[in-house]
């Protein structure tokens, strides 16, 4: 059982419930940036990323940069991307078009393949396009938070290798990493940005990403410099080296505290296999998804490939409205969120389930979520078909 204090539980799609222990770590005493003892923290969390996302080529490079997940849009647009490049985005919700909005701030050509709401851009078409232009990247929101939708990574990483080889492979893991199977050097990816706050378990402000080297190559044989003094690899790159490579280093100052506290959660998804944290991940998704089911409910991603294991999007039955149902649920100590894509907003809501709302059985969470979810709805009077 939790020692926190008594609380709604959190179920949105981040930031997410954190373990005693993660939460413990961000009271750590303040110590020195460049101090032996807090360089060898952040080394460890440097080489332990390796491990959740599955590299262990050396010429990869983990990096932590105080910031959210949106600054892991800017380091990819602003060292990977030069002004008149081509990028192909992957369009599965609310996202692809902020991560479009990023790359055309430094000047990038960007082209997308939409999907239909729920859906996600089909293979054929994603190859079509892919022979009709060369493009630097592709990106992929691998769960968008908008919707729920889950992206086939490894089907699609292979197509790029096989039509366009030299396109680098973009991948947005903020609502994804730690729940979903990333597999970085099997499945030939260029670069997966991430946040602290999903399903990592941390609290929010530090911006995660692993480049492979294939992508670092790419940034140091630019033309022009990068658009941004903050975000640019030139800065960050020796750093991270040097982080991991247990020697001080400055460029900006980073959060000690944060740090502890994704070294202590890292710690944690790592003392066990990574397969059984995935499987508890599906066989909550499974159980979740099948209560909406037997409930009458009808989810965004209607088709069950498409289904995010993090997360479901909902429906909302009968013209009922997200203000109508979130109050009573919080009532009855469940944290849901509303609506976020722009052209439903007003007709779902999304329930998060990950971390240790998954992994921890003893909290109840997910019970406790579930029941709730259905009083609520026959509160507004739903009844189930």
């Amino acid at each position: 059982m939790s020692n926190q204090p008594e609380h709604p539980a959190l179920l949105i799609p981040g930031p997410i419930e954190f373990d005693d222990a993660v939460l413990q770590s961000m009271s750590h005493y303040s110590e020195s940036h460049v101090g032996a003892p807090f360089v060898s923290t952040f080394g460890e969390t440097l080489s332990m990323l390796r491990k959740l996302f599955q590299t262990s080529d050396s010429s990869s490079q983990p990096f932590v940069v105080s910031g959210s997940g949106t600054l892991g849009w800017d380091m990819v647009a602003a060292n990977l991307a030069e002004p008149d490049d081509d990028v192909l985005v992957l369009h599965t919700g609310y996202f692809a078009d902020s991560f479009t909005d990023c790359f055309e701030i430094y000047g990038a050509k960007v082209t997308q393949i939409k999907a239909p709401i729920g859906d996600r851009p089909q293979l054929p078409d994603i190859e079509k396009a892919l022979k009709e232009k060369k493009y630097k990247l592709i990106t992929v929101t691998h769960v968008d938070t908008s919707t729920g939708v889950l992206s086939e990574i490894k089907a699609l990483s292979e197509l790029v290798h096989q039509v366009s080889p030299d396109t680098l492979v973009v991948v947005d893991g903020v609502c994804s990493v730690g729940c979903e199977e990333i597999c970085f050097d099997e499945w030939g990816i260029d670069v997966v940005l991430t946040a602290s706050q999903k399903a990592i378990g941390c609290p929010a402000g530090l911006c995660i990403m692993m480049c492979s080297g294939r992508a670092i190559e790419s940034f140091k044989n630019r033309k022009t410099p990068p658009g941004s003094y903050f975000a640019s690899f030139k800065n960050w790159l020796p750093i991270m080296q040097n982080y991991e490579a247990k020697k001080p280093s400055y460029f900006a100052t980073p959060s000690p505290q944060l740090i502890h506290s994704l070294h202590t959660s890292l710690t944690q998804i790592l003392s066990k296999p990574l397969s059984d944290r995935f499987a508890a991940h599906r066989e909550a998704s499974q159980r979740i998804k099948s209560t909406v089911t037997s409930l009458g409910l009808k989810q965004l991603a209607s088709k069950p490939e498409n289904q995010a294991n993090g997360m479901t999007a909902i429906y909302l039955p009968n013209e009922i409205k997200p203000p109508e149902i979130l109050p009573n649920l919080l009532k009855k100590g469940v944290i849901f969120a509303g609506g976020l894509h722009k052209e439903i907003a007003t007709k779902y809501i999304r329930f998060g389930h990950m971390g240790v709302s998954v992994t921890d059985h003893k909290r109840g969470d997910i019970d406790r979520a579930l029941e709730a979810l259905k009083m609520s709805l026959s509160e507004v009077g739903y009844t189930p078909q």
